[in-house]
């Protein structure tokens, strides 16, 4: 199969997000970890006085990581499926949360305006066309001294990830998933991962995308050697430091 893009892919998801919640609930870690990436950024004070962009947000489940590690925060959360999205407004949020429908190309014309303190993109990179006009896009909306955080399924290279990854989606993931009907996209998942950047590939990406203080940090657990965190900076003008 060819991999799903833009309005084929966001189709998908809406289909998809009636059931969404539920295939994560099985993952193990899966909420855990995305508080791990949030706590991996670093920031200060629970989020106090913060602006922090959610980009690819899903049902909310990155929303809620967000919210719970920094509760003070303020969060603009974007995703291109309005399914997705739909379930992600519906759940009940603190103030301080704003849901826009908008691809992660298209943020302006949506209008989202920075600067953000922090840009943070699960499960998003692999799944655009452009990905490298995307990590332009959220570069230009962070502050100087702004931070980025790309939490995702990214192999090691290692063939044992490759190998451990491709059994658990063929394994697990799709028959659940072809049951509910979405095997295709799930079938998307799994060679997007595959076809996609390296984790040392994409922290280089970053680098040449104008991050500074790139980080690539393995999670935990059975994902350890297929899903990571990234985080990376903004740099500050003329050459000042933090």
């Amino acid at each position: 199969m060819t991999l799903l893009r833009d309005e084929d892919l966001a189709a998908a998801f809406d289909h998809a997000s009636r059931s969404y919640d539920a295939l994560v609930a099985a993952n193990p870690g899966y909420h855990a970890d995305l508080r791990r990436s949030v706590r991996r950024l670093g920031l200060p004070g629970q989020g106090r006085g913060l602006r922090l962009l959610d980009l690819g947000c899903g049902t909310g489940a990155s929303t809620a990581a967000l919210r719970s590690v920094l509760p003070a925060a303020e969060v603009t959360a974007v995703d291109a499926s309005a399914g997705m999205l739909g379930r992600a407004a519906a759940k009940p949020w603190a103030d301080g949360v704003t849901f826009v429908h908008a691809p992660a190309e298209r943020l302006t014309e949506a209008g989202v305006s920075g600067p953000f303190d922090a840009v943070f993109a699960a499960y998003l990179l692999r799944n655009v066309t452009d990905p490298d006009a995307v990590l332009a896009a959220a570069r230009g909306l962070l502050r100087a001294g702004g931070r980025l955080c790309v939490h995702d399924y990214t192999l090691s290279g290692r063939r044992v990830d490759r190998a451990v990854w491709t059994l658990v989606c063929r394994g697990v993931v799709q028959p659940a998933a072809t049951l509910l009907g979405d095997g295709r996209l799930y079938r998307h998942l799994w060679r997007s991962v595959v076809e996609f950047d390296t984790a040392g590939r994409f922290a280089h990406r970053l680098r040449t995308a104008g991050f500074d203080q790139v980080r690539a940090l393995p999670l935990p657990g059975w994902q350890t050697g297929i899903a990571h965190t990234f985080v990376a900076r903004r740099p500050y003008g003329h050459g000042a430091e933090a």
